[in-house]
């Protein structure tokens, strides 16, 4: 087993000219070979990095070494989204579920590097907190890995013997954390409209900020809830604690908590290490809508930007710009769509800047990306209420999107719903 450990500049010698080298998202993300790949960039050529969801901001980003080694990015995070708005790296649309299958037809030369749990007694490593979109290529590309002994030993299909790893070296630092977003009063509000659509027994997929920290808060009283998300959080934690999450009524892997990668406080991290009950499974499973579709009662919490009175959601844009990326929201409003009993939700605040914008329009902002389409689009909420669209007729949702938009911007929306014949 031993003879795999090598120097960390070792690692140069498994790259080739042209090598796409595929880095899991967050915490999967190897900094000591990173940095070494940018103090040796001399060293490569046309060398590409494919990654969502970039954890640190990087010189290659920025187009600094790029006949050597540049960045491919599949959603922007705020290490790469100034890089791209600067014409430094290059950004390919894609639903989360396609990533291994994108990879796959458009890479030419693959390879994973990631971080990994410590090898255990039977000679595998775990991804710890990740499966992402890497976990599918175990045993059918070169894989290195960076052994970071802090990060947790995690259950799943994320396992990976030693027999298929190329190389790896070892390291010991701590890993990223993201901090709970603080709960505001309007998250409250937002938050307090859904409670009542999410019964007993539902699967939740649920993400991160202050609107899904609120519904986690308000459901401590709810009983045999089950988790298929793509991202696990400290709320998930809690109300696991609280034995409010079980997975009792879950039709695919009952029991368990299911998601595509981890990503939260130390606390999580613990939380998730050695426990059974957790499972990473790879993103074209957690997020194919096609399973996601087979867990009735599923409740999909999403956020957005903008919406028209189309109903359409432009999610990843700000102001025309692009800000992030599709990731998941279409892969789970499509499988809550065809979920027995699923409910797909849209939230945002009724404004923007500061209460002068309504993010309630007409029609989107120009330049904006539609992510949600008007056809896929279920519930729609604010902290003015939630507005139904689901197989509602263009007047009929203007006046339920109206209906939940501040009330210093009705009027105006009145207006200009008659104006544009989407009112009669």
């Amino acid at each position: 087993m031993q003879s795999k450990q090598i120097n960390k500049h070792e690692i140069l010698n498994f790259i080739q000219e042209e090598t796409d080298i595929i880095l899991p998202l967050s915490n999967g993300e190897p900094t000591v070979l990173l940095d070494l790949l940018e103090e040796e960039f001399k060293q490569l050529k046309g060398v590409k990095v494919h990654q969502i969801l970039a954890l640190k901001e990087r010189n290659y980003m920025y187009g600094k070494y790029k006949e050597h080694l540049e960045h491919i990015s599949y959603f922007l995070s705020p290490a790469t989204r100034k890089a791209f708005q600067k014409g430094g790296c290059r950004f390919v649309p894609c639903h989360f579920h396609q990533m291994p299958t994108v990879l796959k037809q458009t890479t030419k030369k693959p390879l994973v590097m990631a971080v990994a749990s410590p090898i255990d007694e039977n000679g595998y490593f775990t991804l710890g907190t990740q499966a992402d979109y890497v976990s599918s290529m175990i045993g059918n590309v070169p894989f290195i890995l960076e052994v970071n002994k802090q990060m947790p030993q995690t259950f799943g299909e994320n396992k990976i013997h030693i027999n298929q790893v190329t190389a790896y070296i070892e390291v010991d630092y701590p890993l990223s954390e993201l901090t709970p977003a603080p709960i505001s009063e309007l998250d409250k509000q937002v938050a307090g409209h859904m409670i009542e659509y999410i019964e007993n027994g539902s699967t939740l997929q649920i993400g991160i900020g202050g609107i899904p920290n609120a519904v986690m808060s308000f459901l401590k009283q709810h009983r045999n809830l089950g988790v298929h998300t793509e991202m696990i959080t400290d709320g998930i934690v809690e109300l696991s604690k609280l034995g409010v999450i079980d997975g009792l009524n879950k039709n695919n892997y009952k029991g368990k908590i299911v998601g595509t990668f981890a990503y939260g406080t130390k606390n999580l991290y613990d939380f998730i290490h050695k426990n059974e009950s957790i499972w990473l499974l790879g993103v074209d499973k957690t997020n194919d809508p096609r399973i996601i579709a087979q867990e009735d009662n599923i409740v999909s919490i999403n956020a957005t930007t903008e919406i028209d009175f189309y109903g359409q959601c432009a999610s990843e844009t700000i102001g025309g710009k692009l800000y992030s990326g599709t990731g998941g929201q279409v892969d789970f409003v499509t499988g809550s769509r065809f979920a027995k009993n699923g409910k797909s939700f849209i939230c945002m605040p009724s404004t923007a800047k500061g209460g002068t914008i309504s993010r309630i329009q007409p029609r989107l902002i120009p330049n904006s990306i539609v992510t949600t389409s008007k056809n896929d689009v279920d519930y729609v909420v604010t902290e003015f209420g939630i507005a139904e669209l689901k197989y509602k007729s263009l007047d009929e949702r203007a006046k339920e999107l109206i209906r939940i938009a501040h009330p210093q911007f009705r009027d105006q929306l009145r207006f200009e719903a008659k104006q544009n014949g989407f009112i009669l």
